[in-house]
């Protein structure tokens, strides 16, 4: 059971907008999906910006952060950073982002789960991925490789080692996934993120993971709202989830991916 309480993210004094996004797995095969993220950062008028997770598509070690199509993706957080805050959650595809690509990108790293405070209330932010109890075998695999031995194993390997056993992770996802037509994953729990809920003292949760962008009202008295996977490789979605004192909203980025603010 996650801690609560230990990590509470709390928006800039006069902030009036915030923008979350997930699950955009960038990678070399995804170029525009890319060029969209890198439009968003650098365009972006929000005052926190917040990745909940699967920004890329692996994540090997920070020590793959030179290749070209990932040093630019850090280069623009860094740049984006500078601006206003920008905090990143880990995801189920690059849990093994470290203290360098940190420093190196200026984003502040979040708990999964967290707390976020903003225009007078509590929501509690997470990947999603520790919530979906169905899928079983993920949480097995799940918790084999958030260990520290595993992880310290798996990073001593070289590199090029770790990029073809990733490359072997991703083959059979994508295996387990075909016939569909969009890659989904189960849902979150209702009673664990009940429970994760009132220990944060919220009634708003915030996820990815699952690719079903959506908001549900919950019987319990809470609410959920899913964030957009990303690909402008292959389809057309792409979207910015925005929370002002007004509500939230969600804004689908147009056709050409070019983030107008």
């Amino acid at each position: 059971m996650p801690e609560f309480g230990l990590d509470v993210l709390t928006a800039p004094a006069g902030a009036r907008r915030i923008e979350f996004v997930s699950d955009l797995h960038l990678c070399a095969e995804l170029p525009r999906t890319t060029e969209a993220c890198l439009s968003w950062l650098a365009h972006s008028q929000a005052d926190l910006l917040i990745i909940l997770g699967d920004l890329f598509e692996a994540w090997i070690g920070d020590d793959a952060a030179d290749q070209p199509s990932v040093s630019q993706v850090v280069s623009a957080l860094r740049d984006a950073s500078a601006r206003r805050p920008l905090a990143v959650m880990r995801g189920n595809r690059d849990f093994l982002l470290g203290e360098d690509f940190f420093q190196r990108s200026g984003c502040t790293a979040l708990a999964d789960p967290c707390v976020l405070e903003a225009f007078g209330q509590r929501v509690l932010l997470s990947h999603g991925d520790a919530l979906c109890l169905d899928d079983s075998a993920y949480q097995r695999f799940r918790a084999e490789v958030r260990q520290s031995a595993w992880q310290a194993a798996f990073l001593a390997r070289p590199l090029a080692e770790r990029q073809a056993i990733a490359g072997g992770l991703r083959a059979a996802s994508q295996a387990s996934q075909a016939g569909r037509a969009v890659e989904t994953y189960a849902d979150p729990d209702p009673a664990l993120a009940s429970d994760w809920l009132h220990r944060a003292q919220a009634t708003t949760l915030v996820h990815g993971h699952t690719h079903r962008p959506g908001d549900e009202v919950r019987a319990e008295g809470w609410t959920r709202r899913v964030l957009s996977d990303w690909d402008l490789d292959h389809a057309r979605r792409a979207e910015v989830l925005a929370w002002t004192a007004r509500g939230w909203q969600r804004h689908p980025l147009p056709a050409d991916g070019q983030w107008v603010g």
